[in-house]
């Protein structure tokens, strides 16, 4: 599968999406941007289950913003509109197939169970 390009308009769908979304953060001046690229695409060949995603942080420069986006190239993954990944710097092509299996492998009920027990500890009154 090849990678989508993302902006404002389309970004909140491809989260809701139920595939795992993994995204991109580049700008095309951006040299380690420009090493990443091919390790992004094969990653996205090899990977149909996976939603492989890139923001041209020039273009989108609301979206990056709002995404707090500090430096490029910079990863973000979803799945079950969570987001679990968030890291700046290029990965190897042997990081970016660790991180894959990890989020393929993740109990999502599990994370949800997680997030749901954070909120009502954050919602109780201070003791």
């Amino acid at each position: 599968m090849s990678t989508i390009d993302l902006d404002k308009d389309s970004f909140q769908s491809a989260i809701e999406d139920g595939q795992p979304l993994i995204i991109d953060f580049w700008a095309p001046w951006c040299g380690p941007c420009r090493n990443f690229a091919p390790v992004f695409d094969s990653a996205a060949e090899q990977h149909g289950d996976i939603t492989f995603a890139k923001v041209n942080t020039e273009e989108q420069q609301e979206l990056a913003a709002a995404l707090n986006i500090r430096s490029i190239p910079t990863l973000m993954v979803f799945r079950e509109q969570v987001l679990l990944f968030s890291q700046a710097g290029a990965l190897s092509s042997s990081q970016l197939d660790e991180l894959i299996a990890q989020v393929k492998g993740l109990d999502m009920a599990k994370v949800h169970a997680e997030i749901a027990a954070q909120k009502d500890e954050d919602e109780q009154p201070p003791q």
